[in-house]
């Protein structure tokens, strides 16, 4: 089903509903003494705000969108019959949320078989809730926002987080390169530094390992605020396993660099 099937105003404003359902929850924990974290099969934290708030995001779509599929960190997938799906995860950052660092965010999605159409992004400890789709623009708490207007990997500001899975993706030496070659570079992770790019506070954010749930309305927003998205490979894709965000005017070139053996 195409988006020209969708309102997506409508949807859109589902989606900030489902994020205030969120916000309440994970606010609830945050910082709260005595959180108890637990190890999941991945070695990754989890707590009760992360499978709580899932949970009542999927009360709400169950309750408005029954036909609607899901795919959710904790909880897993609903199937559906409409065509679409929604893709949550609902705290994006949990191993700063376990130690009080302001910054993670529930990140909403909904996607067709074209990919993201919509997304969410929303840090209540910081204030600020990042909103985009397509047609519609990309906002942050309303207003509006775009990404920049760097044409030249010499005068870009990257953002990127050390990985063995450079490495292991055989982009070792391209990241290496695309650090020496930026003007500034900084390790913000995780949704942030998207939503920087996509703000145009930023030009470029890589991440070598990456899953779904952290990508799909990431790529919704970028895309929205005139950004592109792909994976390594240059697939349009939240899926592919990692991300790739920039202004768009630079993103080949960055494709081209972490692909390089030098």
């Amino acid at each position: 089903m195409g988006t020209g099937l969708v309102d997506l105003g409508i949807e859109l404003s589902l989606a900030l509903a489902l994020a205030d359902a969120a916000d309440d929850v994970t606010m609830q924990h945050f910082r709260a003494p005595g959180l108890v974290i637990d190890t999941k099969a991945d070695s990754t934290e989890v707590t009760v705000a992360d499978r709580n708030a899932e949970f009542a995001i999927r009360s709400m779509l169950a309750e408005h969108r029954p036909l609607d599929g899901i795919l959710g960190e904790e909880h897993g997938t609903v199937d559906g019959t409409s065509g679409r799906r929604w893709i949550i995860d609902p705290i994006d950052g949990t191993s700063n949320y376990v130690r009080g660092v302001p910054l993670w965010a529930t990140l909403i999605a909904l996607e067709d078989e074209g990919g993201p159409i919509l997304g969410v992004a929303s840090c209540p400890p910081l204030a600020r809730r990042w909103w985009g789709a397509q047609g519609l623009g990309a906002f942050v708490n309303g207003e509006p926002i775009t990404v920049s207007c760097k044409a030249t990997i010499s005068e870009s500001f990257l953002s990127y987080c050390e990985s063995p899975f450079w490495a292991s993706k055989g982009r070792r030496a391209g990241i290496d390169r695309l650090r020496r070659e930026v003007v500034r570079e900084r390790a913000f992770g995780d949704f942030w530094q998207h939503m920087l790019v996509a703000e145009g506070s930023i030009d470029i954010a890589v991440e070598a390992i990456v899953s779904h749930w952290d990508l799909a309305a990431v790529q919704a927003i970028v895309e929205a605020s005139g950004g592109q998205f792909s994976d390594l490979d240059g697939h349009r894709r939240p899926n592919g396993g990692s991300a790739v965000s920039t202004n768009r005017r630079l993103h080949a070139t960055v494709l081209d660099i972490l692909s390089s053996d030098f």
